[in-house]
């Protein structure tokens, strides 16, 4: 068996069309875009009935669906619960051995099905109204088992599947996804989703890490910052520096009120004017009114400021504007921000 499934893929290759290939990829696009560009023109008061609808429910939007439109029913949901509607997927023929109990009176149903007829699905319409819980459809069959039991349908019909053979779903599939998308992003903006809600359903994610890591979260804090009085010679200033590892240090004065910073590129700029270093105290060679961040900020702002400025450290202050700590490029790395 195996030899003859390797001797089809070494037929296939010798025959292989690339310009074939490109062809139907290129159709395939056209096709899917043509069906979303029609559903789009179907659009109407059924679609804001169907928003209304998901937006009061009390409960959860179940989701349902077999098959391919399963597939996409598990994104929907995935996709609703992210954006701050509560959601989750229920599998048709699972509903019927006992899990039909997830569905309460105070949810609301999204069944997805191309034809409205998959049997496991239409097995189960009579139950969910039964329940009391509303019904939003999203098939491509008006006339079906499942549009006759919806409460309000959105029309997922196309002309054609993109598939040559006209037998994998497709378009239709495309149509679907887009409908439910559509559905996340109406129920989004009725609810006032921010992109802080988002970040908090996503905590582990790049986007997450972005919107809720602040300053303090990643800043280096007391003795791991750098410092020296405004009096310090030069060689304190150089061993705070090599001790602490930021490749900066604060300068304060008497009173501890942030002076100004001393960096490794003052160092270096400092180096090239031929001068007696030795001499020197940290207030003639450091950058006064150095820029700063509150340790309430986005540690995103932060590196913001970084890059903006082209620096690679920043002091950080409290609400007093006193000294609080410090946070270099690297921080920002080691937390994921940048």
């Amino acid at each position: 068996m195996l030899a003859e499934q390797e001797d089809a893929t070494k037929i296939s290759l010798m025959t292989f069309d690339p310009a074939r290939a490109l062809q139907l990829a290129r159709e395939t696009l056209d096709i899917e875009g043509q069906a979303l560009a029609r559903s789009r023109q179907r659009l109407g008061a059924s679609f804001a009935r169907a928003v209304a609808l998901l937006l009061a429910a009390q409960g959860r939007v179940v989701v349902m669906g077999i098959g391919k439109s399963g597939h996409i029913g598990r994104k929907v949901a995935a996709t609703l619960a992210s954006t701050g509607t509560p959601a989750m997927f229920v599998h048709p023929a699972e509903a019927s051995h006992g899990d039909l109990g997830m569905i309460q009176p105070h949810d609301a149903a999204l069944a997805i099905s191309n034809s409205g007829e998959s049997q496991e699905l239409v097995d189960i319409l009579p139950l969910i109204k039964r329940l009391g819980a509303p019904l939003v459809a999203i098939t491509g069959g008006a006339h079906s088992t499942l549009a006759r039991h919806a409460d309000v349908l959105l029309d997922s019909s196309v002309e054609k599947e993109a598939c040559p053979l006209g037998l994998a779903p497709t378009a239709s599939t495309a149509v679907q996804l887009a409908l439910g998308d559509a559905l996340a992003v109406a129920l989004l903006d009725a609810r006032g989703f921010k992109a802080e809600d988002f970040a908090r359903s996503h905590p582990g994610g790049a986007l997450g890490r972005r919107l809720l890591t602040r300053v303090s979260d990643v800043m280096r804090h007391g003795d791991q910052v750098p410092r020296v009085a405004a009096d310090a010679g030069f060689g304190a200033l150089m061993r705070e520096m090599s001790h602490k590892g930021l490749g900066a240090s604060a300068v304060l004065d008497a009173s501890g009120a942030l002076l100004g910073i001393f960096t490794d590129g003052d160092l270096r700029r400092l180096l090239e004017t031929g001068r007696d270093l030795r001499a020197l105290t940290a207030r003639e060679v450091m950058h006064p009114n150095p820029r700063t961040v509150s340790e309430q900020a986005l540690a995103a702002e932060a590196a913001e400021l970084m890059e903006k400025h082209r620096i690679n450290v920043l002091l950080v202050t409290d609400a007093h504007g006193a000294l609080a700590g410090a946070l270099s490029a690297n921080d920002l790395m080691r937390a994921k921000v940048i």
